[in-house]
């Protein structure tokens, strides 16, 4: 699939990347498009597997750690991967149908918006979760009381409506359009390359870098608190936290490292050769599945690294009548 150079326009399967950076996109490969459906497909299955185990075990965990600060992140984290995987199957469609939109110009803008939300909120959420894990600790340190649970639902609310803003780009300039022949499901800017590159960069500080710093600066915190204070307990809910912050990092980084390379090109800072269009057309692809996955990493990892979940996952295998709080 290819565009005129005189459109600028970003591509929703290959996570909102301008059309215009290759010649020929990865719907020129049959088998590319059968493995994009088939991730995209499992997925789905398993995010919605899996989030919907969260609120399960949510619902059924005893009542103070139902309404525990950190639990109450995870059941806003997994609300948002929920939603983003329903959109799984409508891009599932667009893949197998060589990435022709067939749904219309409104669920264009809700599918294309809500997969955008999930990126911000998701990022948002888990930030929030180790920053609260810190101020946890230091207060508890400190004999204070930390927030309670008031503030953790303004904070949420304040997340929600960040990630909205964050998302009213995607919302506005999302369309229907034919390039080339193709009807596709897209981002068009008025102002051209210019504006383009602003949107990516916009989309990797405020949904990359700045939420990965905050919670880097974070957790070395956190981990000298526990290292001084040999804090067992917090240790290992802290890992599972950890691990989700660092299951968002491998899974997004590859996606916004190639599309900061095709900003770098958009503003003449890099060359246009073959490793780039190598990696538009083939890798690119390839990375927009890894960051969809994060969304049904998130709660396997969650369930499997906390111990209270892992007691009540093997009741139900185990003794399904059994409704034992964890």
């Amino acid at each position: 699939m290819t565009a005129d150079d005189n459109n600028t326009v970003c591509s929703n399967s290959s996570s909102f990347m301008n059309l215009d950076d290759i010649d020929v996109s990865a719907d020129g490969s049959p088998f590319l498009r059968v493995l994009i459906c088939f991730i995209y497909s499992l997925v789905c299955a398993a995010g919605l597997v899996g989030n919907l185990l969260v609120f399960f075990l949510l619902h059924r965990a005893k009542p103070e750690r139902k309404m525990s600060r950190m639990n109450f992140f995870v059941l806003n984290l997994a609300l948002t991967d929920l939603l983003f995987v329903l959109t799984l199957p409508f891009w599932a469609v667009d893949t197998a149908l060589d990435f022709s939109w067939p749904f219309g110009d409104v669920m264009c803008k809700v599918v294309l918006s809500v997969t955008v939300m999930n990126m911000y909120a998701s990022v948002f959420f888990l930030t929030a979760m180790s920053v609260t894990r810190y101020l946890s600790l230091a207060s508890a340190l400190k004999r204070t009381d930390a927030p309670g649970s008031r503030s953790d639902k303004w904070t949420c609310a304040v997340i929600w409506i960040l990630a909205t803003v964050a998302t009213l780009p995607t919302s506005i300039f999302s369309t229907v359009s034919y390039v080339t022949g193709e009807k596709l499901c897209l981002l068009k800017f008025p102002g051209g390359q210019d504006w383009l590159a602003v949107y990516h960069i916009h989309k990797i500080l405020v949904g990359f870098v700045v939420p990965i710093s905050v919670v880097s600066v974070s957790y070395t915190k956190l981990v000298c608190l526990i290292h001084t204070k040999s804090m067992k307990r917090s240790s290992k809910v802290t890992r599972s936290v950890t691990i989700l912050v660092l299951a968002f990092f491998i899974c997004w980084m590859p996606n916004h490292a190639v599309t900061l390379w095709s900003v770098l090109v958009k503003l003449d800072a890099a060359n246009w050769d073959r490793a780039y269009y190598v990696a538009h057309t083939y890798v690119f692809p390839l990375t927009v599945c890894l960051a969809h996955a994060n969304s049904c990493l998130n709660p396997i990892i969650y369930c499997l690294m906390r111990p209270e979940f892992r007691t009540r996952l093997g009741l139900l295998m185990h003794r399904p009548g059994h409704t034992a709080d964890v």
